[in-house]
């Protein structure tokens, strides 16, 4: 029989009503013919309970801990799933990372998935078992440990699956009912698109999209596995949702597909640094090991043999940029007159690979942000996106105005 793989996430499994409407839809899919491959979030909010509690308990945490604790959210879903299925009278059972074997790096709480092996499922299913409820965001490490994939890894647990079952499709249930050419919240005219394509929406998710988790986007691409974003909370019909797929499948013709948004963005300037040669590798390989996410980077104009270094990473990891740079400093690998950091800026960024083939994108956004009285700070472009910084009071206005600007809430 043809495999489906269906994800629900933390707010669809939130309790045990919530667990029998998604095992419904479940039902729905079996009754069609499918072997379903369910994979499950922990309940809502209770991931970040058994965080608390690790906390509470051991400050300074094994980690290898910590993922036994963390992972046991997913793993009480799975059971209750697996049951409700059961008292629906369809043959299910739970599994957890372990027992498939979704084997992981030995990267604990950060884990990557190496290989999945299918014969463990498939001979089940090959028995009659109808689904398979996996418990996601956890595997197996080579030491024999239990690991964890990071924050979203659900979702890069239900790809992972698909590509390794050749599953027809991947379906991911969640709390919102599509991909949408902005944040609703932000402007009243975004509109849920039907298709994306996988870099498009690799796009939207790095540069602050919620809707999936980056990493199950790479591996979608990667594997060309369709994707299919649903709403567990409204009725579920064939043309549901937005399919995330290859560029070939896209009829729709927009220029820019979305406006994506990143609030917690900070700005850090390392001024009058020497320019020489590999001053950049002494500047941003201090910056890697210590765990930043360095994304926009500007350099300016030398003068006097000295030049103004900026970049942009999360308001979070300010600290830590910080902590390393003068860590460099004492080392002896660079020297600077002063280092800037401002924490009250966002980030905007165009979306779409109409880019590729068109010009003026840029001008236009740049245009209509001149015309809000919105100062660029920073400006970094590629194939398919264009990124600024601005000043973060200006974020939401930025982003309704750029909306407006490309016709986003136009089909075609």
């Amino acid at each position: 029989m043809p495999v489906l793989v269906m994800k629900f996430g933390g707010t669809s499994v939130a309790d045990p009503d919530r667990i029998r409407r998604a095992a419904k839809r479940v039902g729905v899919e079996v009754a069609k013919g499918y072997d379903v491959i369910v994979i499950v979030s922990a309940m809502s909010g209770k991931t970040n309970e058994l965080i608390g509690w690790v906390g509470e308990t051991s400050p300074l945490y094994d980690a290898r801990e910590y993922d036994a604790v963390v992972s046991s959210g997913e793993n009480v879903t799975a059971g209750l799933m697996a049951l409700t299925l059961q008292e629906m009278d369809i043959p299910a059972r739970s599994w957890q990372g372990w027992q498939v074997p979704v084997k992981t790096s030995s990267a604990h709480s950060a884990a990557r998935i190496l290989d999945i092996s299918p014969a463990n499922i498939m001979a089940k299913f090959a028995e009659g078992m109808s689904v398979a409820v996996v418990a996601g965001f956890q595997g197996l490490s080579p030491e024999g440990r239990i690991t964890t994939l990071g924050r979203g890894g659900s979702d890069t647990t239900a790809v992972a699956f698909a590509a390794a079952m050749g599953a027809e499709r991947c379906d991911i249930f969640t709390d919102v009912d599509g991909v949408y050419t902005t944040d609703p919240r932000i402007s009243s005219k975004a509109r849920k698109l039907d298709r994306i394509a996988y870099e498009e929406m690799l796009e939207l998710a790095s540069l602050g999209a919620k809707v999936l988790q980056t990493r199950s986007v790479e591996l979608a691409m990667r594997f060309n596995v369709k994707l299919r974003v649903l709403s567990s909370f409204q009725e579920q019909t064939d043309d549901a949702g937005t399919l995330v797929c290859a560029e070939e499948e896209i009829m729709e013709s927009k220029v820019v597909t979305g406006i994506a948004y990143s609030r917690d963005e900070a700005k850090m300037t390392l001024m009058s640094v020497a320019d020489r040669p590999g001053i950049a590798a002494a500047i941003f390989g201090p910056l890697s090991e210590a765990g930043v996410n360095v994304d926009m980077i500007v350099q300016n104009i030398s003068e006097d043999g000295r030049t103004d270094m900026t970049f942009s990473c999360p308001t979070e990891q300010v600290a830590r940029a910080e902590k390393a740079l003068k860590a460099a400093v004492e080392t002896g690998h660079i020297e600077y007159g002063s280092l800037l950091a401002d924490t009250d800026v966002a980030k905007i960024s165009a979306v779409g690979i109409g880019m590729r083939s068109q010009s003026g994108v840029a001008a236009k956004m740049f245009r209509t942000l001149s015309n809000e009285g919105i100062n660029i700070k920073v400006i970094a472009t590629s194939e398919i996106k264009i990124s600024v910084l601005i000043d973060r009071k200006y974020m939401e206005l930025a982003v309704q105005a750029l909306h407006d600007a490309f016709d986003l809430d136009k089909v075609g």
